[in-house]
């Protein structure tokens, strides 16, 4: 299987608004070029793009290519079932929705702490082995936000598990939330292949302080600066596919130029991506990947990823010089379709779901603050 893997999470959209209102054209031109570069791999899931990811994985994938012609990935999330009755139900709902028979990899989606103790009270890991033996899943594993210590637990306890899909990039490397390089370490000792999110960190890595850019084309003008997040991830030996989430032809066309003839990064270029990380974090004020777990529920409509993008903006502006930016702009224009910032009302449902584990009522206070 070639590294690269198209990430059916931040598709392109219609109405920015509206996360489900996805360009599914669009999406059926970056099927069509990925396929046509040899490589296969899909990953979607429940909630990705309002809900609409499954189905769009359908029309754009399923239903315009033979079943060996690509390998597709989705999850089942603690948060969507309550009884083994419920999950049932939505598993076949995703086998219908997705247009397949079987999936390929099938993942028990965000084994944190609190979500581990719903997959264990309802046997999740022996019902997806069930699965397996039915002929509905061919590859069992699960995607994993915490700590060390609890992956190497899952691990030990569920050896049956085949894979893991972690969060990791240059950036998260040695982060004391995230423990990329721990939590790959872990899997390497169980001899799990490890299949990487978030290796941009949700644009971050895309969108570098000015001297962090200088640094990587001083090097290489003929790469791109999020080249440099996929193909550290790529690099790594227990590295099995590379999820991108790819938002337009643009990006898609950028990722296939230099991972067709994926080359690892020399030891020099990974020492200046762990600089870059160094540069990047002596600047970023909330780490957060865009992924929007948290406003799937949000009661007040808050654009959170988007807020805390315009925030993470303007703290690396010299404000005191400016005094005034056009994020602030793009703030009021946000606020015509979600709630302000300022409308939080602490429920905690965002921070509840948040894989970075971030302070997001604080935040948006921050946030607030700043722009309200």
């Amino acid at each position: 299987m070639k590294k690269l893997g198209f990430g059916l999470m931040r598709l392109p959209q219609l109405d920015p608004a509206n996360a489900a209102a996805v360009d599914v054209e669009q999406v059926k031109q970056m099927v069509d070029m990925f396929i046509a570069k040899g490589f296969t791999y899909f990953d979607t899931a429940l909630m990705y793009n309002g809900s609409a990811s499954e189905a769009v994985a359908k029309e754009a994938l399923v239903d315009r290519y033979p079943r060996d012609a690509f390998t597709l990935a989705t999850k089942m999330h603690s948060g969507f079932f309550n009884s083994a009755e419920e999950r049932d139900a939505l598993f076949e709902g995703q086998l219908k929705k997705t247009g397949v028979e079987y999936f390929d990899y099938y993942l028990l989606h965000g084994l944190e702490a609190d979500m581990l103790v719903k997959h264990e009270k309802f046997d999740s890991f022996n019902w997806l082995l069930q699965k397996k033996a039915e002929g509905k899943v061919l590859h069992a594993g699960f995607s994993f936000h915490d700590t060390p210590e609890l992956l190497d637990k899952i691990l030990t306890d569920h050896p049956e598990m085949e894979f893991v899909q972690l969060q990791l990039n240059y950036l998260d490397w040695e982060s004391e939330w995230i423990h990329s390089h721990a939590c790959y370490e872990v899997a390497v000792k169980h001899g799990k292949p490890v299949i990487v999110m978030e290796p941009v960190k949700g644009g971050t890595l895309a969108r570098v302080p000015e001297e962090v850019e200088a640094l990587f084309k001083n090097y290489d003008p003929g790469l791109s600066v999020p080249s440099w997040a996929i193909r550290f991830a790529a690099s790594l030996e227990n590295v099995m596919v590379v999820l991108s989430g790819m938002s337009n032809v643009a990006q898609m066309e950028n990722n296939l130029s230099y991972m067709v003839d994926f080359k690892p990064l020399t030891e020099e270029e990974k020492a200046m991506c762990f600089q870059a990380a160094d540069m990047i974090n002596s600047q970023i004020a909330i780490p957060c990947t865009a992924c929007h777990y948290c406003t799937e529920g949000c009661p007040m409509h808050i654009a959170i990823p988007e807020y805390f993008s315009l925030y993470n903006e303007d703290m690396r502006e010299h404000l005191e010089e400016k005094g005034w930016t056009v994020n602030f702009s793009n703030y009021e224009a946000l606020t015509k379709d979600f709630g302000r910032a300022n409308e939080c009302i602490g429920c905690g449902q965002c921070e509840a779901v948040c894989p970075q584990h971030l302070p997001i009522i604080e935040d948006l206070v921050k946030v607030s603050e700043h722009f309200d």
